[in-house]
């Protein structure tokens, strides 16, 4: 039988736990003991992948309520936990030579939202408001750096941020790296000033001109990170956004890419 997705593995836990911050124990009014991280972490996990709202969390499947969830992820988010469970499985993914430094691809597609702070109005689609969530990916899809904007945001504006928002991943002999060796993209980064800030790091940009025919041949790289935007938003939670707060929406987005990446760890270096 299948296990569920929201059921949190042992490989997932024992590189989480040890980030997790831990609570002051209070002992003169200690009140209730607190639900156990790893299972207010399978209500996340649930909420993440059934998109289902906090408060008709099931607490007969032992989550806790939907607030103990959500103030965890809260807390959790605030205190990098996310941040640093990535650089962990990129740093192991890295020690197998299953990270492709060759090349990074870029891409932020449009998000429709209901309400919440980094939105805008969409310029494409009638004035809209919507999200955009900025990707960059290693040359076999792997998620390096995630971020969030307003629709209304131009894509080129967060190809740097993108870049500097890459981790420094170890796992190899030398220094830690953060910088791929090319950078693919397609129209809507196309902007030589930005091309020259590229250059300038270390790093061959191949992005499209407008006014180009189709055909260039870029899709031969950049299908990779179509093929993860489709994972990462296999999580219905993802979708749509439904937070008003962006450091919620934030957590979600950087939880599904450490669930991306320890997947593609397992898949290719160790079963879970």
């Amino acid at each position: 039988m299948e296990k569920s997705p929201w059921i949190v593995s042992d490989a997932l836990w024992d590189r989480l736990e040890p980030l997790l911050p831990q609570r002051e124990r209070r002992f003169r009014y200690p009140g209730r003991k607190p639900l156990p991280d790893r299972d207010v972490l399978c209500g996340i996990l649930y909420v993440l992948h059934t998109g289902i709202q906090w408060e008709y969390l099931p607490r007969e499947l032992g989550f806790g309520s939907g607030m103990t969830c959500w103030r965890r992820l809260r807390d959790w988010n605030k205190a990098g936990v996310w941040l640093r469970l990535h650089e962990v499985l990129l740093a192991e993914l890295n020690a197998a030579s299953r990270l492709d430094w060759s090349r990074c691809v870029v891409d932020s597609p449009r998000q429709s939202v209901k309400r919440g702070h980094h939105t805008g109005p969409s310029p494409v689609d009638r004035g809209r408001p919507g999200s955009k969530h900025h990707l960059i990916t290693d040359g076999h899809g792997t998620p390096l750096a995630v971020l969030l904007t307003g629709g209304n945001r131009n894509d080129v504006t967060q190809l740097l941020p993108l870049l500097d928002a890459i981790p420094p991943v170890r796992g190899r002999v030398g220094r830690p790296r953060r910088t791929p060796d090319s950078l693919f993209a397609d129209r809507g980064y196309d902007h030589d000033l930005y091309r020259d800030q590229v250059r300038v790091r270390g790093i061959v940009p191949a992005i499209g001109r407008r006014g180009t025919r189709h055909g260039t041949g870029l899709g031969t790289y950049r299908w990779v990170i179509e093929r993860t935007f489709a994972w990462l938003h296999g999580f219905r939670r993802l979708r749509i956004r439904w937070e008003r707060r962006a450091d919620i929406h934030e957590a979600f987005l950087k939880l599904a890419c450490c669930l991306i990446t320890i997947r593609r760890l397992s898949s290719v270096c160790y079963p879970l």
